[in-house]
């Protein structure tokens, strides 16, 4: 970089303003899992996915083509979006086993310069960078559970799968308790049996209490 007097000339400091990122791979690394099933269904998650998209596939592959376990991973931005996928998947289908692995990844990303004009050597730059990756699996079929980031499947409450309690009646679109009657909120005091030798002489339930 040219420099003056040991400064660096005005708009030298920062040489990306002219680049605009044009690419992004990842580094190709192995599942860090081991005993996989042959069916195991692998979702890459990235930032621009949609969760809708992701659901949809990954449930038609665990419900309709019976795969016993998926693995969703992300890295950098989209490991939000991979927990949410993954949450949203074990309340849909119960009783999955979990592991979750956490590691870094390189991410590969190249820059176009945009300034035609500029007399440097180099149109494009190649920007290595290390990134958190989260990888979790998910298993209908049971886990070893001494293994590193092993959870249990979450408890159903009570409800099977069909949606029915241990009555085998249905829960579906259970709502909330209702709230008491109008009757259970008035005081003690105001629920007070008048006798029927009381009631013509003219003795009211107000008056019994005092």
């Amino acid at each position: 970089m040219a420099a003056e007097g040991g400064r660096a000339k005005p708009g030298a400091q920062s040489g990306m303003e002219n680049f605009r990122k044009v690419r992004t791979s990842e580094e190709e690394m192995p599942l860090p899992f081991l005993d996989l099933s042959p069916d195991v269904v692998e979702m890459k998650v990235k930032e621009g996915s949609k969760i809708r998209n992701l659901m949809n596939f990954a449930m038609a592959q665990m419900e309709l083509k019976g795969s016993r376990q998926i693995i969703f991973s992300g890295c950098g931005r989209a490991i939000t979006k991979t927990i949410t996928c993954v949450e949203i998947m074990k309340r849909k289908l119960g009783g999955l086993h979990q592991v979750t692995k956490v590691r870094y990844k390189t991410v590969l990303e190249v820059w176009e310069n945009q300034d035609l004009l500029s007399a440097g050597p180099a149109q494009n730059l190649t920007v290595h960078k290390n990134v958190p990756s989260i990888c979790i699996l998910l298993s209908r079929d049971p886990l070893d559970p001494n293994q590193t980031g092993y959870q249990p499947p979450e408890p159903q409450h009570g409800l099977s799968e069909a949606g029915t309690d241990a009555s085998g009646s249905s829960t579906k679109g259970l709502k909330r308790p209702l709230p008491p009657s109008h009757e259970e909120l008035l005081p003690k005091k105001l629920q007070v049996q008048v006798p029927d030798s009381l009631r013509g002489s003219g003795t009211t339930a107000g008056q019994l209490d005092h």
